[in-house]
């Protein structure tokens, strides 16, 4: 829209104090004159008056002006909160009215903005809630000062930057007005992890403190309430407790590595949301120190490789008793020149053998120095979760073998009495490419080996062993094979606990390197893992974890994964995700052993996948993201913000206010309507000056006006 405007101007040709005081000084000759009649007077005086007009440079300005519109600013809310009622519903009606009503006004541009609190998925940004004034301030930031016409924020209040001093300072003078969604009155419960520790020891207790908050809602009463704890998915306990009063949750660790904490209050009628009924937490489990009791049956030279494996630890206490001196062998040394001390049996295999995570037999020979007792003591230990690992020497294949005491019938091979010693490169099973303990070992080949005679792709790049002891299968599973197929490491489940079992002494020469060694370190170290049930290395598990924006789920199986699994959102909808199969190794026929899909992810909090056999969960973003941590609508937080700003605050459940255009120095609000800013704001385009006073019309003026005077003196 373009304007004309007519100004009168002055440009003076000397400074505007001299030219006041040349017109005091004229102007007090002239009344002087005027006072004693003097003759031409008159004329005098309106010659001094056309002097000092032209020395003021008096012009006239013609001025083309750009009449620029003003600019409102409308900040939609599209936080999760507001997904909770009917709250989508206002905040979509009210910002079409807005568009309609404004979309008739001359000279007003409107600008939209909607922000939410998506996670930055990729780097696993903190939550940081709702930034509506964040949003504002960058979108006014492009707005001249002289063209804002004010700002409305249509969210349920529940916004977490209303105090940010240095994004409000950025924004211009001008109406700031609030319409809120959702009810003004309604009912919620919520549960709050009030401490929570990052770290806690396995196997020992483990303290979350809680409390339960819920608005007063009509028909509620604050009764005791049932909160449930569950780690990792799993089940541990239910509390009442009474709403507003500080609660403890203890608890065991059951695995080192991360775990998820859920603790979940019962749901109300009539309660807002079930979102923040759930309160989440990760623990980090450590353990003490790993407790390894080494029973060596006697010195060997592998008998070194296990003591160093083990002592290179340092998170392993290593208790090591070998024999040395059998109680059948008999000489006439003194029985007080044969050791410093008794080994205490008793106290280890009686009274402390559930202090141990880990026991290792090394060529045990059965030669009366653990009793029946004590192998019964240890079948009860592994029944009830602990962890065994026997690696066979040649005495396993003769009368005085391991297998022939009570621990015989819970090993899952079985002796042939038969000892093979020839030149052989361990290999893996099919089951055995798959099993996380041998998976992808360092030079295993590609595929499985069936014997002398497989193509060189398959043989792994490993040095050769040189003695077995043949056994049989009757449980478990077979990993690894050695010469003629036989199997060479077996593990199996006992009940509660773990086994492992080693056909072959001659790993040591992996240890000094011979042929160019293998990866013994590494397959011990995750073979004693597994058999302390390390939950990253189970055959059958399901993980979840965030990738570049998108959980990654993996189901590792040794038979057939499952096809599809079920993801539940921090928002409780379910959807399905299809995995793609993958088989590891290049064996005909082989079953695939992992299967992957990717799910992607829009909201902070905790996502479940479940298989219909197993379970996981994954956190992304915050764990209890403040959108979530209170969902009742409320003006609380933004009124002062819009107060200081001359605006108003309306709830859109009483109606959308009438929308005004106010004078920059009018109220901006009243009870049942909201104003912007009528600033008038101009550009100019062009400017047309002329003088009012030339040279020569000065001049000639003058001129006649001192002749006038002169022909009046001389009459």
């Amino acid at each position: 829209m373009t304007d004309t405007l007519l100004l009168l101007t002055f440009v003076p040709l000397v400074p505007w104090p001299v030219l006041a005081v040349l017109g005091i000084m004229l102007l007090a000759v002239s009344i002087f004159g005027i006072a004693r009649r003097a003759r031409g007077s008159l004329f005098r005086l309106l010659c001094f008056m056309v002097v000092l007009l032209t020395l003021a440079g008096p012009r006239h300005q013609r001025e083309q002006r750009t009449i620029q519109g003003d600019v409102a600013i409308v900040v939609v809310d599209r936080s999760p909160s507001q997904m909770v009622e009917d709250r989508t519903a206002q905040t979509d009606a009210a910002l079409n009215a807005i568009e309609t009503t404004l979309g008739r006004e001359k000279n007003l541009e409107l600008r939209i903005v909607e922000t939410d609190r998506t996670p930055n998925n990729a780097s696993g940004d903190t939550d940081g809630g709702t930034r509506l004034i964040e949003a504002l301030a960058l979108a006014a930031a492009e707005v001249p000062s002289t063209r804002f016409a004010g700002a409305i924020l249509i969210s349920d209040g529940q916004v977490h930057d209303a105090d940010d001093a240095a994004m409000l300072s950025t924004i211009p003078r001008g109406p700031i007005h609030v319409l809120l969604s959702g009810e003004k009155q309604s009912f919620d419960r919520r549960l709050v992890i009030e401490k929570v520790p990052a770290y806690g020891l396995v196997g020992q207790q483990t303290e979350v403190t809680f409390h339960v908050e819920q608005t007063a809602g009509p028909g509620i009463s604050i009764r005791p309430v049932s909160v449930t704890l569950s780690v990792d998915g799993r089940y541990v306990g239910t509390l009442d407790v009474r709403p507003g009063r500080s609660t403890s949750f203890q608890f065991e660790l059951e695995h080192a590595d991360t775990s998820v904490i859920e603790l979940s209050v019962e749901a109300a009628e009539g309660e807002l949301s079930l979102i923040n009924n759930t309160g989440v937490a990760a623990i980090n489990g450590v353990r003490d120190r790993l407790r390894v009791l080494l029973v060596s049956g006697q010195p060997h030279a592998g008998e070194r490789m296990w003591r160093n494996l083990l002592k290179s630890d340092p998170a392993v206490d290593l208790v090591h008793f070998t024999i040395l001196r059998p109680p059948e062998k008999s000489d006439f040394t003194p029985i007080r020149e044969l050791s410093l001390i008794t080994f205490p049996t008793f106290e280890l295999f009686d009274i402390r053998i559930n202090e141990f995570d880990l026991i290792v037999f090394d060529r045990y020979v059965v030669r009366h120095v653990l009793s029946p007792r004590y192998f019964r003591n240890i079948g009860n230990y592994m029944r009830e979760g602990g962890a065994i690992l026997v690696a066979m020497g040649p005495e396993f294949a003769g009368p005085s073998s391991l297998y022939e005491t009570p621990l015989g019938p819970l090993l899952p091979s079985r002796p042939t009495g038969n000892i093979v010693e020839q030149g052989f490169v361990p290999r893996l099973t099919d089951d055995g490419l798959r099993h996380p303990v041998t998976a992808g070992l360092t030079g295993a080949g590609t595929g499985a080996g069936t014997g002398i005679g497989d193509p060189a792709e398959s043989t792994p790049d490993w040095g050769r062993w040189f003695r077995q002891v043949e056994t049989v299968s009757r449980s478990g599973t077979v990993l690894m094979q050695g010469a003629g197929s036989r199997p060479l490491l077996t593990v199996d489940r006992v009940e509660n606990g773990r086994i492992g079992v080693l056909t072959s002494d001659h790993i040591w020469l992996w240890a000094r390197g011979y042929e160019g060694g293998g990866p013994q370190a590494e397959l011990v170290r995750r073979l004693a893992h597994w058999l302390m049930k390390e939950p990253a290395l189970e055959e059958e598990r399901l993980s979840a974890v965030l990738k570049d924006g998108a959980l990654e789920v993996t189901r590792r199986s040794l038979g057939t994964p499952p096809p599809v699994v079920s993801i539940t959102t921090p928002a409780g909808k379910t959807q399905t995700l299809s995995l793609e199969t993958t088989a590891p190794g290049r064996a005909a026929g082989l079953a695939p052993g992992l299967a992957m899909g990717r799910f992607a992810v829009s909201a902070p909090g905790v996502y479940r996948v479940d298989d219909g056999t197993l379970s996981a969960l994954a956190a992304v973003g915050s764990l209890n993201p403040l959108e979530y941590r209170d969902l009742r609508a409320t003006g609380d937080h933004l009124a002062p913000v819009s107060e200081r700003a001359g605006g108003g605050v309306f709830w859109l459940s009483d109606g959308l206010p009438e929308i005004r255009r106010v004078k920059p120095d009018n109220k901006a609000s009243g009870s049942e309507w909201i104003g912007l800013r009528a600033n008038q704001s101009y550009v100019v385009s062009g400017i047309a000056d002329l003088a009012l006073m030339p040279w020569w019309l000065s001049a000639a003026l003058v001129l006649v006006l001192l002749f006038a005077a002169w022909w009046r003196e001389g009459r």
